[in-house]
C-alpha cells in the first residue's frame, strides 16, 4: 500500500442549501469557480485564523485542514452560519494524501508541492514537512494565525481573490494590496533554535518559520516564487 496519507490533516464536510454560497462570502478564496482552492478565514482586521484548501464534492465542500484545527474550525464556520440549513461536520471516511507524481491535483498554491488528493487512509506519508518548508510555503496555526494575510505570502500562493466580492478581512487585505504595502512576510529559516522572531521551530529539519521585514531575509530560504514576487512592483 502506497504510504500517501498526511495524518496531521482533516477533513470537514459542508452541505445543504447554498453552500458555495456560505463559504464565498467568508473566504479569501473564490469558491465559485474551480476547485480545489487555497484559501483563509481571517479576523475583520484581516489576520489569518485558519488556513484550508477547498475541494468539490458534488453539491458540498470538503475543507482539508490541519487535524489539531479541525473542530475549532467547525465551530468558527458555524458561528456564520445562523439558521441557514448547511451542515458542517467532520468527515472521517476521507483522508488527505499527497505524492509528488501520479494521482491526484496539482497543489493550488504551488505546483511543486506535488499532488494531493481526498480518500479512504492508507499508510503515513514522510517527506511532506521538509519539502513544504523548503519551498517556503507556510500552513497551519503555529506558523499563520495572527499573522495578516498577504505576510503569509497568500497573494503569491494563489490565497486570496480581488475579484471576488466581499469576505471576512476583505477590507484591510485590499488595502494593503492597494498600497503595496506588505512590510513583513513569513520565511523559511535554517535554524535549529527560535529566535524573538520564530513563529516555528522544526529541530529535527533544522529549519524555522520566522516573521521578517522584508528588508531583513539575510540567511533566509527564499525560493523561486517568492524571489520573484519581491522583485515585483507590486504585491499581488
Amino acid at each position: 500500500m502506497a504510504a500517501t496519507t498526511l495524518t496531521d490533516r482533516a477533513v470537514v464536510r459542508l452541505s445543504g442549501e447554498d453552500v458555495r454560497g456560505f463559504v464565498q462570502g467568508l473566504v479569501t478564496s473564490d469558491v465559485a469557480g474551480a476547485l480545489p482552492v487555497w484559501a483563509g478565514l481571517l479576523t475583520p482586521q484581516g489576520k489569518c485564523v485558519f488556513d484550508f484548501i477547498v475541494w468539490d464534492d458534488g453539491g458540498d465542500l470538503l475543507l482539508d485542514c490541519e487535524a489539531e484545527a479541525a473542530d475549532d474550525v467547525i465551530k468558527r464556520l458555524a458561528i456564520y452560519r445562523l439558521r441557514r440549513p448547511i451542515r458542517i461536520d467532520r468527515d472521517d471516511s476521507l483522508s488527505v494524501h499527497w505524492a509528488m507524481g501520479g494521482e491526484g491535483t496539482k497543489d493550488p498554491r504551488l505546483a511543486a508541492l506535488g499532488n494531493r488528493w481526498l480518500g479512504p487512509t492508507d499508510e503515513p506519508a514522510s517527506g511532506w514537512l521538509e519539502h513544504r518548508l523548503r519551498l517556503g510555503v507556510c500552513e497551519g496555526r503555529a506558523e499563520l494565525a495572527d499573522i495578516l494575510w498577504l505576510e503569509c505570502n497568500a497573494a503569491e500562493l494563489n490565497g486570496v481573490s480581488f475579484d471576488k466580492g466581499c469576505f471576512v478581512g476583505q477590507e484591510n487585505t485590499a488595502r494593503m494590496n492597494w498600497r503595496q504595502k506588505v512590510n513583513r512576510r513569513l520565511v523559511v529559516v535554517p535554524a535549529s533554535e527560535g529566535g524573538t522572531r520564530a513563529r516555528a521551530v522544526y529541530p529535527e529539519l533544522g529549519l524555522s518559520v520566522e516573521h521578517r521585514r522584508v528588508d531583513d531575509f539575510d540567511g533566509a530560504i527564499i525560493p523561486r516564487w517568492l524571489k520573484e514576487a519581491l522583485a515585483q512592483a507590486s504585491t499581488a
